[in-house]
C-alpha cells in the first residue's frame, strides 16, 4: 500500500538563465512555469520574472487549460535569466481504485459528451508521439482481458521502472520512444512518453503531464540549493475522471507532486521554448529549480 503525504504548502523557484557568445537582437519565449489550478492544489502568488525586462509580458491559458507565459525582449543582450516563483498547496487524496476493465474505458470513448470529447484527443497519436507497433507490443502483456484499468496501467508502469535504467544526460527532448525501446535507458520524460504512447496504443486516453516531485536530502544532509529539478509522469483517463501515475518512480501522484502542465506530449508543455534573432554561434543553458516545504505554523 502506498502512503499517501497530507495537504502541503510549496514554495518553488525555477531559474533558467542563457548565455550567448554574441548579441541577441530579439527574443520572442513562450514559458509553462506556473502550477494549474486545480481541485487537488490552489496556486497563491506566483510571478515571472526576466532580466533584462522584457518589452512584452502577458499570461494566457492555453488550449489544454495550462498557463503559459509570452514575453517579447528586442533590445540587444547576451544573457537572459528567466525566474519563476510560485507558492502552491497541495491536497490530493489518494484516489478510489480504477475498477473497470480497461476494455470498457476504452469503449466509453465512442461517446459524446463534454468529457469525453476532451479525453478522445489524448486517445490519439500527436507529433512526438506517432502510432508505432513497437510500442504496443510492448505495452500489451500489461492488458489481459478483462483487467481492471488501475491494475493494467500499474503494471505498465512498474514494468517500464524496472525494464529501463534511469540514466541522466542520456537522452534529449528530440529522443523518441524507439530510442528508449532500443536503448534501454532515459529519464523521466522518456518513460512518461512510453507510459503515454503505451495507453494510446491500447485505445485509452493518456496525458503527458509536466510538473515538480519533492525530493529530500539523506539524514543528516542539508539540502542541497538548486538542485531539484522539472520532472514528468503519465495521467490517464479512468471513464470519470484522471488517474496520474509516476513510472519513473513506480508510484501513484499524491500530494509530494505538483502538476505544472499537461499536453498530448512534451512538445504541447516544455518549460520554456521560443525563437531568437542572433549571430550568436554558441549559447549556454543551465536550470536551477528549487522546490521547499512550508512547514505550517
Amino acid at each position: 500500500m502506498i502512503r499517501r503525504a497530507p495537504g502541503t504548502t510549496y514554495r518553488i523557484t525555477h531559474r533558467t538563465h542563457y548565455a550567448y557568445s554574441d548579441d541577441v537582437s530579439t527574443s520572442f519565449g513562450r514559458a509553462h512555469l506556473l502550477p494549474r489550478d486545480q481541485p487537488d492544489q490552489r496556486c497563491g502568488p506566483v510571478e515571472v520574472v526576466l532580466d533584462p525586462a522584457p518589452d512584452e509580458l502577458r499570461e494566457h491559458v492555453d488550449a489544454f487549460g495550462n498557463r503559459s507565459t509570452y514575453f517579447v525582449l528586442r533590445s540587444p543582450h547576451r544573457e537572459l535569466t528567466v525566474l519563476a516563483r510560485s507558492t502552491v498547496v497541495v491536497d490530493r487524496p489518494e484516489p478510489a481504485p480504477a475498477e473497470r476493465p480497461w476494455e470498457e474505458v476504452r469503449d466509453l470513448l465512442t461517446g459524446t459528451s463534454a468529457a469525453v470529447l476532451d479525453a478522445r484527443t489524448f486517445a490519439v497519436a500527436s507529433p512526438r508521439l506517432p502510432a508505432l507497433p513497437e510500442v504496443a507490443e510492448y505495452a500489451r502483456p500489461s492488458f489481459t482481458p478483462g483487467r481492471p484499468l488501475g491494475e493494467a496501467v500499474g503494471d505498465l508502469c512498474a514494468r517500464i521502472h524496472r525494464d529501463f535504467t534511469y540514466v541522466s544526460g542520456s537522452t534529449s527532448v528530440r529522443s523518441t520512444v524507439l530510442d528508449l525501446l532500443e536503448g534501454g535507458e532515459g529519464v523521466c520524460q522518456d518513460f512518461a512518453h512510453l507510459a503515454v504512447s503505451g495507453l494510446r496504443s491500447m485505445g485509452l486516453a493518456g496525458r503527458y503531464v509536466s510538473g515538480y516531485l519533492e525530493t529530500r536530502p539523506p539524514p543528516g544532509r542539508p539540502k542541497v540549493r538548486g538542485a531539484d529539478a522539472s520532472h514528468a509522469w503519465v495521467s490517464v483517463w479512468t471513464g470519470d475522471d484522471w488517474r496520474d501515475l509516476d513510472p519513473t518512480n513506480d508510484r501513484l501522484v499524491d500530494s509530494s507532486f505538483v502538476v505544472l502542465a499537461h499536453g498530448r506530449d512534451y512538445g504541447d508543455v516544455p518549460p520554456l521554448k521560443g525563437v531568437i534573432f542572433t549571430d550568436s554561434a554558441k549559447s549556454v543553458m543551465t536550470v536551477a529549480v528549487d522546490m521547499e516545504r512550508v512547514e505550517a505554523g
